[in-house]
Protein backbone atom coordinates (compact mmCIF):
# COMPACT_ATOMS: atom_id res chain seq x y z
CA UNK A 1 0.00 0.00 0.00
CA UNK A 2 1.41 3.41 -0.90
CA UNK A 3 1.75 6.15 1.71
CA UNK A 4 -0.55 8.18 -0.49
CA UNK A 5 -3.30 5.64 0.18
CA UNK A 6 -3.06 6.52 3.87
CA UNK A 7 -4.50 9.65 5.35
CA UNK A 8 -1.86 12.41 5.55
CA UNK A 9 -2.10 12.71 9.33
CA UNK A 10 -1.51 8.97 9.64
CA UNK A 11 1.65 9.26 7.54
CA UNK A 12 2.87 12.08 9.79
CA UNK A 13 2.14 10.04 12.93
CA UNK A 14 3.83 6.93 11.53
CA UNK A 15 6.98 8.88 10.57
CA UNK A 16 7.15 10.36 14.07
CA UNK A 17 6.78 6.88 15.58
CA UNK A 18 9.64 5.59 13.41
CA UNK A 19 11.97 8.42 14.41
CA UNK A 20 14.94 7.58 16.66
CA UNK A 21 16.30 11.13 16.63
CA UNK A 22 16.32 13.46 19.61
CA UNK A 23 13.74 15.61 17.83
CA UNK A 24 11.65 15.25 14.71
CA UNK A 25 9.42 17.39 12.54
CA UNK A 26 7.31 15.87 9.76
CA UNK A 27 5.54 17.93 7.08
CA UNK A 28 3.12 16.35 4.62
CA UNK A 29 2.02 18.60 1.75
CA UNK A 30 -1.00 17.42 -0.22
CA UNK A 31 -1.23 19.43 -3.44
CA UNK A 32 -3.87 19.54 -6.15
CA UNK A 33 -3.97 21.91 -9.13
CA UNK A 34 -6.37 22.75 -11.93
CA UNK A 35 -5.49 24.90 -14.91
CA UNK A 36 -6.69 26.38 -18.19
CA UNK A 37 -4.55 27.79 -21.01
CA UNK A 38 -5.59 29.67 -24.11
CA UNK A 39 -4.08 31.31 -27.19
CA UNK A 40 -5.56 33.29 -30.07
CA UNK A 41 -9.02 33.43 -28.43
CA UNK A 42 -9.13 29.63 -28.16
CA UNK A 43 -8.81 27.33 -25.17
CA UNK A 44 -5.79 25.09 -25.77
CA UNK A 45 -5.26 22.91 -22.70
CA UNK A 46 -6.74 22.10 -19.31
CA UNK A 47 -5.82 19.63 -16.65
CA UNK A 48 -5.85 18.53 -13.03
CA UNK A 49 -2.90 17.14 -11.05
CA UNK A 50 -2.43 15.80 -7.54
CA UNK A 51 0.60 14.91 -5.49
CA UNK A 52 2.11 14.52 -2.02
CA UNK A 53 5.50 15.59 -0.72
CA UNK A 54 6.81 14.39 2.63
CA UNK A 55 9.56 16.25 4.50
CA UNK A 56 11.29 14.78 7.54
CA UNK A 57 13.50 16.98 9.72
CA UNK A 58 15.60 15.10 12.27
CA UNK A 59 17.56 16.80 15.05
CA UNK A 60 20.41 15.11 16.90
CA UNK A 61 22.02 16.49 20.05
CA UNK A 62 25.78 16.34 20.42
CA UNK A 63 28.54 17.68 22.65
CA UNK A 64 29.09 20.65 20.37
CA UNK A 65 25.43 21.38 19.72
CA UNK A 66 22.36 20.18 17.87
CA UNK A 67 22.53 19.12 14.24
CA UNK A 68 19.65 18.89 11.79
CA UNK A 69 19.02 16.75 8.74
CA UNK A 70 16.30 17.42 6.19
CA UNK A 71 15.08 15.03 3.49
CA UNK A 72 12.07 15.66 1.21
CA UNK A 73 10.62 13.16 -1.24
CA UNK A 74 7.54 12.94 -3.42
CA UNK A 75 5.25 9.92 -3.84
CA UNK A 76 6.68 8.05 -0.85
CA UNK A 77 5.34 4.51 -0.53
CA UNK A 78 4.75 2.71 2.79
CA UNK A 79 7.96 0.72 2.25
CA UNK A 80 9.90 3.94 1.64
CA UNK A 81 8.70 5.73 4.76
CA UNK A 82 11.19 4.25 7.21
CA UNK A 83 14.15 4.70 4.80
CA UNK A 84 13.13 8.35 4.46
CA UNK A 85 13.17 8.82 8.24
CA UNK A 86 16.53 7.05 8.52
CA UNK A 87 17.95 9.22 5.73
CA UNK A 88 17.02 12.37 7.63
CA UNK A 89 18.64 10.98 10.78
CA UNK A 90 21.79 10.05 8.86
CA UNK A 91 21.93 13.54 7.37
CA UNK A 92 21.71 15.02 10.88
CA UNK A 93 24.43 12.75 12.26
CA UNK A 94 26.68 13.60 9.32
CA UNK A 95 26.22 17.33 9.70
CA UNK A 96 27.95 19.71 12.06
CA UNK A 97 26.04 21.62 14.70
CA UNK A 98 23.31 23.74 13.15
CA UNK A 99 23.95 27.43 13.62
CA UNK A 100 20.20 28.11 13.89
CA UNK A 101 19.59 25.36 16.46
CA UNK A 102 16.83 26.06 18.95
CA UNK A 103 14.58 23.78 20.98
CA UNK A 104 11.69 22.61 18.83
CA UNK A 105 8.51 24.59 19.36
CA UNK A 106 6.47 23.09 22.17
CA UNK A 107 2.85 23.32 23.21
CA UNK A 108 -0.44 21.52 23.04
CA UNK A 109 -1.56 23.18 19.81
CA UNK A 110 -3.58 20.90 17.59
CA UNK A 111 -5.67 21.99 14.64
CA UNK A 112 -9.21 20.61 14.99
CA UNK A 113 -9.13 19.48 11.36
CA UNK A 114 -5.73 17.73 11.62
CA UNK A 115 -7.26 14.29 11.13
CA UNK A 116 -9.57 15.32 8.29
CA UNK A 117 -9.00 14.57 4.60
CA UNK A 118 -7.03 17.13 2.58
CA UNK A 119 -8.82 19.82 0.65
CA UNK A 120 -8.71 19.38 -3.12
CA UNK A 121 -9.36 21.58 -6.10
CA UNK A 122 -10.81 20.44 -9.42
CA UNK A 123 -11.96 21.83 -12.75
CA UNK A 124 -15.19 22.79 -10.96
CA UNK A 125 -13.36 25.87 -9.65
CA UNK A 126 -13.72 27.28 -13.18
CA UNK A 127 -17.49 26.59 -13.42
CA UNK A 128 -18.39 30.28 -13.69
CA UNK A 129 -15.07 31.56 -14.95
CA UNK A 130 -14.81 29.36 -18.07
CA UNK A 131 -18.12 30.49 -19.68
CA UNK A 132 -17.21 34.12 -18.96
CA UNK A 133 -13.83 33.52 -20.59
CA UNK A 134 -15.58 32.16 -23.68
CA UNK A 135 -17.67 35.32 -23.87
CA UNK A 136 -14.49 37.40 -23.58
CA UNK A 137 -13.01 35.43 -26.50
CA UNK A 138 -16.04 36.32 -28.63
CA UNK A 139 -15.84 40.02 -27.78
CA UNK A 140 -12.11 40.10 -28.40
CA UNK A 141 -12.51 38.37 -31.75
CA UNK A 142 -15.19 40.88 -32.77
CA UNK A 143 -12.96 43.73 -31.63
CA UNK A 144 -9.87 42.59 -33.52
CA UNK A 145 -7.94 41.41 -30.46
CA UNK A 146 -6.28 38.11 -29.64
CA UNK A 147 -6.28 36.87 -26.04
CA UNK A 148 -3.55 34.69 -24.59
CA UNK A 149 -3.02 33.52 -21.05
CA UNK A 150 -3.68 31.00 -18.32
CA UNK A 151 -5.63 30.42 -15.14
CA UNK A 152 -4.18 28.24 -12.41
CA UNK A 153 -5.72 27.15 -9.11
CA UNK A 154 -3.79 25.29 -6.45
CA UNK A 155 -4.84 23.91 -3.08
CA UNK A 156 -2.16 22.75 -0.65
CA UNK A 157 -3.11 21.06 2.60
CA UNK A 158 -0.12 21.05 4.94
CA UNK A 159 0.03 18.69 7.92
CA UNK A 160 2.78 19.48 10.43
CA UNK A 161 3.61 17.20 13.35
CA UNK A 162 6.49 17.35 15.81
CA UNK A 163 7.98 15.11 18.46
CA UNK A 164 7.15 17.89 20.94
CA UNK A 165 3.43 17.40 20.38
CA UNK A 166 2.37 19.93 17.75
CA UNK A 167 -0.25 18.73 15.28
CA UNK A 168 -1.08 21.57 12.92
CA UNK A 169 -2.92 21.78 9.61
CA UNK A 170 -3.35 24.60 7.09
CA UNK A 171 -5.20 24.67 3.74
CA UNK A 172 -3.83 27.24 1.31
CA UNK A 173 -5.77 28.07 -1.86
CA UNK A 174 -3.86 30.01 -4.47
CA UNK A 175 -5.24 31.17 -7.81
CA UNK A 176 -3.64 33.26 -10.54
CA UNK A 177 -5.06 34.67 -13.75
CA UNK A 178 -2.86 36.25 -16.42
CA UNK A 179 -4.40 37.70 -19.56
CA UNK A 180 -2.49 39.18 -22.48
CA UNK A 181 -4.17 40.95 -25.39
CA UNK A 182 -2.39 41.45 -28.70
CA UNK A 183 -3.19 43.18 -31.92
CA UNK A 184 -3.39 40.74 -34.87
CA UNK A 185 -0.06 42.04 -36.25
CA UNK A 186 1.57 41.49 -32.79
CA UNK A 187 2.88 45.07 -32.69
CA UNK A 188 0.76 46.01 -29.66
CA UNK A 189 0.46 44.08 -26.42
CA UNK A 190 -1.19 44.69 -23.05
CA UNK A 191 -1.25 42.60 -19.87
CA UNK A 192 -3.48 42.25 -16.82
CA UNK A 193 -3.30 39.79 -13.94
CA UNK A 194 -5.27 38.92 -10.85
CA UNK A 195 -4.73 36.89 -7.70
CA UNK A 196 -7.71 34.97 -6.33
CA UNK A 197 -8.59 32.29 -3.82
CA UNK A 198 -11.46 30.71 -5.75
CA UNK A 199 -11.99 32.47 -9.15
CA UNK A 200 -15.31 33.87 -7.95
CA UNK A 201 -13.98 37.42 -7.80
CA UNK A 202 -12.33 37.67 -11.22
CA UNK A 203 -14.09 38.82 -14.39
CA UNK A 204 -12.30 38.00 -17.66
CA UNK A 205 -14.73 40.24 -19.56
CA UNK A 206 -13.79 43.26 -17.45
CA UNK A 207 -10.10 42.49 -17.91
CA UNK A 208 -10.55 42.20 -21.68
CA UNK A 209 -12.30 45.58 -21.71
CA UNK A 210 -9.39 47.09 -19.78
CA UNK A 211 -6.89 45.60 -22.23
CA UNK A 212 -8.89 46.85 -25.21
CA UNK A 213 -8.51 50.40 -23.91
CA UNK A 214 -4.76 49.94 -23.53
CA UNK A 215 -4.39 48.53 -27.03
CA UNK A 216 -6.25 51.62 -28.24
CA UNK A 217 -3.78 53.87 -26.44
CA UNK A 218 -0.95 52.04 -28.19
CA UNK A 219 -2.16 53.04 -31.68
CA UNK A 220 -0.09 56.19 -31.26
CA UNK A 221 3.60 55.59 -30.63
CA UNK A 222 5.89 58.15 -29.00
CA UNK A 223 9.63 57.63 -28.65
CA UNK A 224 11.16 59.00 -25.45
CA UNK A 225 14.78 59.06 -24.28
CA UNK A 226 16.07 57.69 -21.01
CA UNK A 227 15.75 60.02 -18.04
CA UNK A 228 13.84 60.72 -14.87
CA UNK A 229 10.08 60.96 -15.32
CA UNK A 230 7.10 61.48 -13.08
CA UNK A 231 5.74 57.95 -13.07
CA UNK A 232 2.60 56.22 -11.88
CA UNK A 233 3.41 52.71 -10.64
CA UNK A 234 0.32 50.45 -10.62
CA UNK A 235 -0.27 48.10 -7.66
CA UNK A 236 1.34 45.10 -9.39
CA UNK A 237 4.62 46.98 -9.89
CA UNK A 238 4.57 48.31 -6.32
CA UNK A 239 4.04 44.75 -5.07
CA UNK A 240 7.00 43.37 -7.01
CA UNK A 241 9.30 46.03 -5.58
CA UNK A 242 8.12 45.78 -1.97
CA UNK A 243 8.15 41.97 -1.95
CA UNK A 244 11.84 42.16 -2.86
CA UNK A 245 12.27 44.71 -0.07
CA UNK A 246 10.69 42.27 2.41
CA UNK A 247 12.96 39.48 1.19
CA UNK A 248 15.91 41.82 1.81
CA UNK A 249 14.84 42.91 5.30
CA UNK A 250 16.93 40.43 7.30
CA UNK A 251 17.47 41.67 10.82
CA UNK A 252 20.75 39.79 11.12
CA UNK A 253 22.13 41.11 7.84
CA UNK A 254 21.11 44.65 8.79
CA UNK A 255 22.75 44.33 12.22
CA UNK A 256 25.94 43.10 10.57
CA UNK A 257 26.05 46.15 8.30
CA UNK A 258 25.28 44.45 4.99
CA UNK A 259 21.98 45.95 3.83
CA UNK A 260 20.04 49.11 3.13
CA UNK A 261 18.55 48.74 6.63
CA UNK A 262 21.97 48.98 8.31
CA UNK A 263 22.77 52.19 10.13
CA UNK A 264 26.14 53.79 9.25
CA UNK A 265 28.46 53.22 12.18
CA UNK A 266 26.53 50.20 13.47
CA UNK A 267 23.07 49.04 14.32
CA UNK A 268 19.93 49.15 12.23
CA UNK A 269 17.61 51.83 10.90
CA UNK A 270 14.70 50.66 13.06
CA UNK A 271 12.73 53.69 14.21
CA UNK A 272 13.80 55.74 11.21
CA UNK A 273 11.25 57.50 9.00
CA UNK A 274 11.41 55.96 5.52
CA UNK A 275 8.63 58.04 3.95
CA UNK A 276 6.64 61.17 4.79
CA UNK A 277 3.49 59.48 3.48
CA UNK A 278 1.44 57.79 6.25
CA UNK A 279 2.05 54.33 4.80
CA UNK A 280 1.98 51.06 6.71
CA UNK A 281 3.56 47.90 5.29
CA UNK A 282 2.43 44.75 7.06
CA UNK A 283 1.90 41.01 6.93
CA UNK A 284 -1.12 39.43 8.59
CA UNK A 285 -2.06 35.74 8.28
CA UNK A 286 -5.69 36.69 8.94
CA UNK A 287 -5.99 39.46 6.34
CA UNK A 288 -9.40 39.00 4.63
CA UNK A 289 -8.97 37.61 1.13
CA UNK A 290 -5.22 37.15 1.62
CA UNK A 291 -5.26 34.56 4.42
CA UNK A 292 -2.06 32.57 4.84
CA UNK A 293 -0.59 30.04 7.26
CA UNK A 294 -0.88 31.24 10.88
CA UNK A 295 2.27 29.35 11.88
CA UNK A 296 5.77 28.86 10.48
CA UNK A 297 6.13 26.16 7.81
CA UNK A 298 9.83 25.76 7.01
CA UNK A 299 11.00 22.93 4.79
CA UNK A 300 14.62 24.08 5.06
CA UNK A 301 16.82 26.56 6.89
CA UNK A 302 18.36 29.58 5.23
CA UNK A 303 18.25 33.34 5.41
CA UNK A 304 15.61 34.26 7.94
CA UNK A 305 13.90 30.87 7.98
CA UNK A 306 14.67 28.00 10.33
CA UNK A 307 13.41 24.43 10.47
CA UNK A 308 13.61 24.68 14.26
CA UNK A 309 10.83 27.32 14.15
CA UNK A 310 8.27 25.00 12.55
CA UNK A 311 4.90 25.51 14.20
CA UNK A 312 5.81 28.90 15.70
CA UNK A 313 2.63 31.03 15.75
CA UNK A 314 2.55 33.99 13.35
CA UNK A 315 0.79 37.25 14.09
CA UNK A 316 0.21 40.50 12.30
CA UNK A 317 3.54 42.33 11.90
CA UNK A 318 3.99 45.93 10.84
CA UNK A 319 7.25 46.24 8.94
CA UNK A 320 6.66 49.94 8.40
CA UNK A 321 4.16 51.84 10.56
CA UNK A 322 2.98 55.29 9.42
CA UNK A 323 6.20 55.64 7.45
CA UNK A 324 8.52 54.43 10.24
CA UNK A 325 10.61 51.24 10.01
CA UNK A 326 9.33 49.06 12.86
CA UNK A 327 10.44 45.45 12.26
CA UNK A 328 13.03 43.43 10.36
CA UNK A 329 12.66 39.70 9.66
CA UNK A 330 14.15 37.31 12.21
CA UNK A 331 14.05 33.71 13.35
CA UNK A 332 14.26 32.81 17.03
CA UNK A 333 17.98 32.26 16.52
CA UNK A 334 18.72 35.52 14.70
CA UNK A 335 16.49 37.43 17.13
CA UNK A 336 18.59 36.10 20.01
CA UNK A 337 21.80 37.08 18.18
CA UNK A 338 20.67 40.61 17.39
CA UNK A 339 18.43 41.45 20.32
CA UNK A 340 15.57 42.14 17.91
CA UNK A 341 12.02 40.83 18.37
CA UNK A 342 11.13 37.49 16.79
CA UNK A 343 9.47 38.38 13.48
CA UNK A 344 9.32 35.64 10.83
CA UNK A 345 8.48 36.84 7.33
CA UNK A 346 4.80 36.38 6.52
CA UNK A 347 3.27 34.93 3.39
CA UNK A 348 1.33 38.03 2.40
CA UNK A 349 2.13 41.73 2.15
CA UNK A 350 -0.15 44.74 2.44
CA UNK A 351 0.67 48.43 1.97
CA UNK A 352 -2.05 50.78 3.12
CA UNK A 353 -2.50 54.32 4.38
CA UNK A 354 -2.80 56.00 0.99
CA UNK A 355 -5.63 58.16 -0.29
CA UNK A 356 -8.91 56.71 -1.51
CA UNK A 357 -8.11 57.44 -5.15
CA UNK A 358 -8.12 54.99 -8.04
CA UNK A 359 -5.31 54.78 -10.55
CA UNK A 360 -7.63 56.39 -13.10
CA UNK A 361 -8.13 59.36 -10.78
CA UNK A 362 -4.38 59.66 -10.33
CA UNK A 363 -3.94 59.69 -14.11
CA UNK A 364 -6.55 62.43 -14.38
CA UNK A 365 -4.53 64.67 -12.06
CA UNK A 366 -1.22 64.16 -13.90
CA UNK A 367 0.06 67.05 -15.99
CA UNK A 368 2.77 65.03 -17.73
CA UNK A 369 4.16 61.66 -16.80
CA UNK A 370 4.38 57.95 -17.51
CA UNK A 371 1.90 55.22 -16.62
CA UNK A 372 3.41 51.74 -16.28
CA UNK A 373 1.72 48.38 -16.70
CA UNK A 374 4.20 46.09 -14.95
CA UNK A 375 7.85 45.30 -14.31
CA UNK A 376 9.85 42.18 -15.03
CA UNK A 377 13.35 40.69 -14.95
CA UNK A 378 14.04 42.45 -11.64
CA UNK A 379 17.56 41.88 -10.33
CA UNK A 380 19.60 43.29 -7.45
CA UNK A 381 22.50 45.60 -8.27
CA UNK A 382 23.64 46.80 -4.82
CA UNK A 383 22.43 45.28 -1.52
CA UNK A 384 23.82 48.22 0.46
CA UNK A 385 21.21 50.52 -1.12
CA UNK A 386 18.86 47.79 -2.37
CA UNK A 387 19.32 49.19 -5.87
CA UNK A 388 17.31 47.07 -8.30
CA UNK A 389 17.30 46.99 -12.06
CA UNK A 390 14.66 45.61 -14.39
CA UNK A 391 12.51 46.31 -17.43
CA UNK A 392 9.08 47.71 -18.13
CA UNK A 393 6.75 45.44 -20.08
CA UNK A 394 3.45 45.27 -21.98
CA UNK A 395 2.75 48.95 -22.14
CA UNK A 396 4.30 52.23 -20.97
CA UNK A 397 1.95 55.14 -21.66
CA UNK A 398 2.44 58.89 -21.88
CA UNK A 399 0.02 61.00 -19.86
CA UNK A 400 -0.51 64.67 -20.73
CA UNK A 401 -3.01 66.98 -19.07
CA UNK A 402 -4.80 64.10 -17.37
CA UNK A 403 -5.21 61.89 -20.44
CA UNK A 404 -3.23 59.04 -21.94
CA UNK A 405 -2.05 60.23 -25.35
CA UNK A 406 -0.03 57.25 -26.57
CA UNK A 407 2.35 54.42 -25.87
CA UNK A 408 6.07 55.01 -25.44
CA UNK A 409 9.05 52.70 -25.74
CA UNK A 410 10.06 50.39 -22.91
CA UNK A 411 12.86 51.24 -20.50
CA UNK A 412 15.38 49.67 -18.17
CA UNK A 413 15.05 51.17 -14.72
CA UNK A 414 17.44 51.50 -11.78
CA UNK A 415 15.68 52.17 -8.49
CA UNK A 416 15.62 51.17 -4.83
CA UNK A 417 12.18 50.42 -3.35
CA UNK A 418 13.35 52.09 -0.13
CA UNK A 419 14.33 55.17 -2.10
CA UNK A 420 11.03 55.13 -3.99
CA UNK A 421 9.04 55.09 -0.75
CA UNK A 422 11.03 58.07 0.44
CA UNK A 423 10.38 60.06 -2.73
CA UNK A 424 6.79 58.99 -3.48
CA UNK A 425 4.49 62.01 -3.46
CA UNK A 426 1.16 60.18 -3.54
CA UNK A 427 -0.31 56.76 -2.77
CA UNK A 428 -3.72 55.71 -4.02
CA UNK A 429 -6.29 53.17 -2.93
CA UNK A 430 -5.03 49.79 -1.70
CA UNK A 431 -6.33 46.84 -3.72
CA UNK A 432 -5.55 43.16 -4.13
CA UNK A 433 -3.03 42.65 -6.89
CA UNK A 434 -0.95 39.98 -8.59
CA UNK A 435 2.83 40.59 -8.47
CA UNK A 436 3.78 39.66 -12.02
CA UNK A 437 7.49 39.08 -11.51
CA UNK A 438 7.21 37.03 -8.32
CA UNK A 439 3.89 35.25 -8.92
CA UNK A 440 5.58 31.83 -8.95
CA UNK A 441 6.57 32.37 -5.30
CA UNK A 442 4.42 35.14 -3.83
CA UNK A 443 0.85 35.99 -4.83
CA UNK A 444 -0.94 37.37 -1.77
CA UNK A 445 -0.50 41.14 -1.92
CA UNK A 446 -2.57 44.30 -1.65
CA UNK A 447 -1.00 47.57 -2.76
CA UNK A 448 -1.87 51.12 -3.83
CA UNK A 449 -0.59 52.84 -6.93
CA UNK A 450 2.32 55.17 -6.21
CA UNK A 451 3.26 58.48 -7.82
CA UNK A 452 7.03 58.97 -8.02
CA UNK A 453 8.14 62.42 -9.25
CA UNK A 454 11.49 61.27 -10.66
CA UNK A 455 11.51 57.54 -11.47
CA UNK A 456 14.88 56.65 -13.03
CA UNK A 457 14.46 55.21 -16.52
CA UNK A 458 18.17 54.54 -17.01
CA UNK A 459 18.11 53.40 -20.64
CA UNK A 460 15.76 52.60 -23.51
CA UNK A 461 14.80 48.94 -23.92
CA UNK A 462 13.71 47.21 -27.11
CA UNK A 463 11.54 44.73 -25.16
CA UNK A 464 7.78 44.57 -25.60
Amino acid sequence: MSARSNKPHEVVERALELSRADGCVVIADEQSTANLRWAGNTLTTNGVTRGRTLTVIATVDGKEGTASGVVSRAAVTADELEPLVRAAEAAARGAGPAEDAQPLVTGVAQSPEFTEAPAQTSSAVFADFAPALGEAFARARAGGRELYGFANHELVSTYLGTSTGLRLRHDQPNGTLELNAKSPDRTRSAWAGRSTRDFKDVDPGALDAELAVRLGWARRRVELPAGRYETLLPPTAVADLLIYQLWSASGRDATEGRTVFSKPGGGTRLGEKLTDLPLTLRSDPNEPGLESAPFVIAHSSGGDQSVFDNGLPLRSTEWIDAGELRHLTTTRHSAALTGLPVAPAGDNLILDGGEDRSLEEMVASTRRGLLLTCLWYIREVDPATLLLTGLTRDGVYLVEDGEVVGEVNNFRFNESPVGLLGRASEAGRTEKTLPREWSDWFTRAAMPALRVPDFNMSSVSQGV
